[in-house]
């Protein structure tokens, strides 16, 4: 079996084919777990919403404990970073990453940026050792897990060769620390116009939601052959 992580990240808490105001990010990966579903019924889930209910930032105590030897921490360290494991274990467990995320200002919303900071672990996801010439830092997470970015915006002309590229920090956002701690493949799909709300945004929703089934089925066939 393969198991889906699905994060939604959006601060909207509806979908936008159900509610009037819902976020497009969430109708998207929706429909790409609705899909999973119905070519392999069989394989587990995990959902968290991390739009809803963000982790707590990285404080400074965080990173005292998290750079803490394991076999040295104290009752407070381990406490301090009993949601961030849990985070890690969801991933560490997970074939396919399916986030839904919005642009909100050029850049991923702080709730998922807060998700990333407690996902890259020191002695979890990524490992650290001054003694390693020229490369003390390597990923701790093995080759094959894959990453599926769902995203809205709400200009448009953010794509590779576009007018915006150069303002889009969100794929490139989630794509470098993802591939720093081991999640290298990844796949994107994005709805834009979202602040148009004209028939541009309905084209892109509709261009959106017909490339998510190929998706699926070119993952899905990908996870068989596996």
């Amino acid at each position: 079996m393969t198991t889906l992580l699905h994060i939604d990240a959006s601060a909207r808490p509806g979908r936008s084919d159900e509610t009037r105001f819902g976020s497009h990010s969430r109708r998207l990966s929706a429909l790409f777990v609705d899909a999973w579903r119905a070519a392999r019924p069989a394989d587990p889930v995990i959902y968290r919403d991390v739009g809803q209910s963000p982790p707590a930032p990285v404080t400074g105590a965080w990173i005292h404990a998290a750079f803490t030897p394991v076999d040295q921490r104290e009752n407070w360290m381990t406490e301090t970073l009993a949601e961030s494991d849990v985070l890690v274990d969801e991933l560490l467990g997970a074939d396919v990453i399916v986030v839904g995320v919005p642009m909100y200002n050029f850049g991923v919303p702080a709730q998922f940026k807060a998700y990333i900071d407690n996902i890259v672990r020191v002695g979890r996801t990524f490992g650290f050792d001054l003694s390693r010439d020229g490369d003390p830092y390597w990923p701790l997470i093995s080759p094959g897990k894959k990453l599926v970015i769902l995203s809205s915006r709400g200009d448009f002309g953010y794509e590779p060769g576009q007018r915006l590229e150069h303002m889009n920090h969100v794929e490139p956002g989630i794509r470098t620390p993802f591939a720093y701690i081991g999640i290298t493949e990844t796949y994107s799909v994005a709805v834009e116009y979202d602040e148009f709300g004209d028939g541009r945004l309905q084209a892109s929703l509709k261009s959106a939601e017909d490339a998510i089934p190929a998706l699926v089925a070119q993952l899905t066939k990908a996870s068989v052959a596996a």
